[in-house]
């Protein structure tokens, strides 16, 4: 055992009766015992022994010392205890589900990751049958299922195919299954760069990805669409059993044709849209300041941490400005799309009411984001380029981008390369020469 420290007497005060206490240092950490009660008397501003014989329960000075050094000797035992135990532990290496727990809270206190992603990591990571916050639905904690009780750093790269095979046998998706990969992979190389946990190596790194299918073409509304979703959403019809609506209901009913027109004819993400705020709009220079976004329920920076600036076009300016003329709610920090209570928006009762009008006007299946696509899709097909579009949109990649150059006739497309080709083909004289 380490040197015991020798411990100091502190009499204090509980109460009206005088206490003694045991003060020591050990391993650079100040620690404090309550010994007992003092067989001392006051003796003006200090305290004295008391006469006669030390009753029981009472400690003077000598039994004071001896208990201080039992206090102390308990006190180092136990943190010796806890440190081999600790050694041991680490020793025969942390368990996937340990490494898994530090890897969570270093995603959400130093990576400050979204909430949206933490609740997807945290739901990937969760034990098996924990109830849902929401729904009756449980967890199926395949991974920790798998590994959680395993020690991290002996876990192999077959362990964890064996892992993906079993949640392919279940009928997911490839990217369900490519997510589960870089998940543990994620968790594995956290403890690689951790010092606490030093891992040799990420085993995850071996597995092969599966094949994702090429995306299909995007598909979108075209502007009467939008403009038939609008005023089912305005008129109320898809609420369908009521023969009359309350106020609120009309207040709803007329904000959410509004924010279907501007979702496609901004295209904002749906997040965005919901933080969007009166002070972000500048009409004098026709523009959408896009600063913050939803993000499962709470509100924070954007999608890619940037702020960006969105051209509004006059059929977006129109929906907002019949928004701006609702008696309430049009101060500057008030949110454009609000309840009539002035409250942010559910975005998921908002995709709910959406499907409803949606179905009720006889629309393709198409999903909330997907107003998010006719934007994209409806400037490429009228000629704005791609880089233009790519910056309204707020995508960090030109080739995301590109996918909806599917929505520019072909025809047009085969005018320019013709007028190309003929740019270029040399001509008769050059020819002659050669």
């Amino acid at each position: 055992m380490a040197r015991l420290p020798v411990p100091a007497l502190v009499i204090r005060q509980q109460k009206n009766d005088p206490v003694y206490e045991a003060k020591f240092r050990y391993q650079g950490r100040q620690v404090k015992r309550q010994i007992g009660p003092a067989w001392l008397e006051r003796d003006g501003g200090g305290w004295r022994p008391r006469k006669g014989r030390v009753q029981e329960g009472y400690f003077d000075e000598r039994r004071a010392n001896v208990r201080a050094a039992e206090l102390v000797a308990a006190y180092v035992t136990e943190i010796e205890n806890e440190t081999e135990a600790e050694r041991e532990r680490l020793a025969a290496g942390v368990t996937f589900r340990e490494l898994a727990h530090a890897y969570l809270d270093w995603l959400e206190r130093v990576k400050g990751a979204k909430p949206s992603t933490l609740r997807q990591h945290r739901s990937d990571l969760a034990e098996p049958g924990v109830t849902y916050r929401r729904g009756t639905g449980e967890t199926n904690g395949r991974i920790m299922a798998a590994l959680g009780d395993l020690p991290a750093r002996r876990i192999r790269t077959e362990e964890i195919e064996q892992l993906l095979d079993r949640v392919a046998a279940t009928g997911a998706s490839s990217r369900t299954v490519n997510r589960t990969r870089d998940v543990v992979r994620a968790v594995f190389s956290f403890g690689v760069r951790s010092p606490k946990f030093a891992l040799p190596g990420n085993p995850a790194k071996g597995t092969d990805r599966r094949r994702i299918p090429e995306p299909g073409v995007l598909v979108f509304f075209t502007p009467d669409e939008i403009e038939s979703l609008a005023e089912v959403l305005e008129s109320g019809d898809y609420r369908g059993h009521r023969l009359s609506r309350d106020p609120a209901e009309e207040f709803d009913d007329g904000r959410d044709a509004e924010a279907v027109r501007v979702a496609a004819y901004s295209g904002l993400r749906l997040g965005e849209q919901l933080a969007l705020r009166w002070r972000d709009i500048d009409w004098a220079g026709s523009v959408l300041t896009i600063s913050r976004a939803v993000s499962a329920g709470v509100e924070g920076p954007t999608k890619t941490g940037h702020v960006r600036r969105v051209p509004m076009a006059d059929q977006s300016a129109a929906a907002l400005r019949r928004l701006a003329a609702r008696p309430d709610f049009t101060s500057p920090d008030d949110y454009v799309f609000c309840n009539s209570y002035g409250r942010r928006l559910d975005g998921s009762a908002l995709r709910r009411r959406y499907k409803h009008a949606r179905d009720v006007a006889g629309l393709r299946p198409l999903r909330w984001h997907d107003l998010r696509h006719t934007f994209g899709s409806l400037l490429v097909a009228g000629g704005v380029d791609l880089v233009s579009v790519q910056d309204a949109m707020g995508h960090s990649q030109l080739a995301t981008t590109s996918r909806y150059l599917h929505a520019r006739p072909a025809t047009e497309r085969a005018a320019i390369f013709t007028a190309a080709f003929e740019r270029a083909a040399p001509t008769n004289a050059t020819v002659e020469r050669a």
